[in-house]
């Protein structure tokens, strides 16, 4: 394939001083990074969660910053704008869901993160006049015939299928985004992230790695679905970070995709685990579920042309940090998984 052809945007030279930020989702696992990343910039930082699936211990050693303050409501909530006084000159919408698997228990909700959540945190942007992003997440690709999925890819996604509440969600989020940017000239982007890992991650049984991470340290069987093969990409939390805040950075309205070269399979990232652990534990194969993807890989051709940017850290490197992270902290949301999202 050849690559897309965009229209041009300045490559941002230098990162915008932020004064004040909103971030939805906040407490989660790549939103309290986000937060981190900001308050080292020297933001002020508003963190925005309703704690359905975000943890105060992902935020707790910023509590005691300066300019940082935690609000816990829900986005989605009718007169959720009119409570959040700013002024902003950044929101970034990261509240819901994680994965398809955290919706299966809130369709809704995810849902409304994605619908009325999305419109309350552009009435904030468009209140202020702060550059918006979403995030948008490599799942509207669904499971597509396109491979690496570039960002012109439409995809192929099932609209009343058990992932449906948030490959849809997210689509209908990009869409608002986009006509509100159209119409109403809002600055807005979006960002779709791949698969994301590092510490804060939780093990919940419901994404492979943090879960084999758990398997491994306890010794246990390291639950694969199917044979394996499935393969998935992964980048670690910083990388993507960066790559967020580069997006954010510029005035794209387009989306852009964010996320790792390194492709592998759900099998091999559970043989990469066992081999930095030293675990004695082994490989337990169970039935494979249907409608995830088989392959998933980012075309980032847009990201590193326009804005210079890629991944950094190596996946050996990442997996240490990580397993370190889960050593000494333990596994926020443990349990014997039942429905994994590979």
């Amino acid at each position: 394939m050849t690559p897309m052809a965009f229209s041009a945007i300045p490559l941002p030279m230098s990162r915008p001083a932020w004064k004040r930020a909103l971030v939805t989702g906040g407490a989660g696992f790549l939103g309290s990074h986000l937060c981190e990343r900001l308050i080292d910039a020297g933001a002020e930082v508003d963190c925005l969660d309703d704690l359905s699936s975000g943890s105060l211990d992902n935020i707790r050693p910023l509590t005691a910053r300066p300019g940082f303050r935690f609000l816990q409501r829900d986005v989605s909530a009718p007169g959720c704008p009119d409570a959040l006084t700013g002024p902003y000159d950044l929101v970034l919408h990261f509240a819901g869901p994680a994965s398809p698997a955290d919706c299966l228990g809130c369709r809704l909700a995810a849902l409304d993160a994605a619908g009325p959540g999305t419109r309350n945190a552009l009435a904030v942007a468009e209140r202020d006049g702060a550059r918006f992003l979403l995030a948008s997440a490599c799942h509207v690709y669904g499971d597509p015939a396109a491979h690496p999925q570039r960002e012109d890819c439409w995809g192929q996604v099932d609209p009343v299928g058990p992932r449906s509440a948030h490959d849809e969600g997210k689509r209908f989020a990009e869409a608002l985004t986009t006509a509100c940017a159209t119409v109403r000239g809002t600055d807005a982007g979006i960002v779709r992230l791949f698969d994301t890992y590092g510490p804060r991650m939780r093990a919940d049984g419901r994404q492979a790695l943090p879960t084999f991470i758990r398997q491994a340290l306890t010794g246990a069987p390291l639950t694969v679905d199917g044979d394996g093969s499935q393969t998935r990409s992964l980048a670690y939390v910083d990388d993507v970070v960066e790559g967020v805040l580069r997006v954010a950075a510029s005035r794209a309205v387009r989306p852009v995709n964010i996320g790792g070269d390194d492709e592998v399979t759900v099998e091999e990232i559970a043989r990469r685990v066992i081999h930095l652990t030293g675990s004695p534990s082994r490989l337990e194969y169970r039935p494979g579920r249907a409608h995830g993807p088989a392959r998933r890989r980012p075309d980032t051709t847009f990201a590193r042309e326009l804005y210079g940017w890629a991944p950094a850290v190596p996946w050996e490197e990442g997996f240490k940090r990580t397993i370190a992270h889960v050593a000494e902290h333990g596994a926020p949301g443990a349990c014997e998984p039942e429905v994994v999202e590979r």
